[in-house]
């Protein structure tokens, strides 16, 4: 059976995309995706939360959309694949 390797993240960037050129010319935009989840501590009745961070790597024609419309705090809905 195949493996299945698909993220999606819905967050906020938490700096200004970052934009750098390959130098075979393909742009690359390195962001920064904070996602959070909160809920209320069953015990102390104090509302909680946890923010994770993602480092995401978005290349070539979105990249350079990506730096030329997002900004610290802009809302992004990101989909692909983990890679190491």
């Amino acid at each position: 059976m195949a493996g299945i390797n698909k993220v999606i993240l819905v967050g906020n960037l938490g700096a200004k995309p970052e934009v750098k050129y390959a130098s075979n010319g393909n742009a690359i935009a390195n962001l920064s995706v904070a996602t959070s989840e909160s809920w209320t501590d069953k015990n102390t009745g104090q509302k909680q939360e946890k923010t994770e961070w993602h480092r995401v790597s978005v290349f070539g024609k979105l990249a350079e959309i990506a730096g030329q419309y997002l900004d610290k705090g802009s809302k992004v809905y990101v989909e692909g694949k983990l890679q190491t």
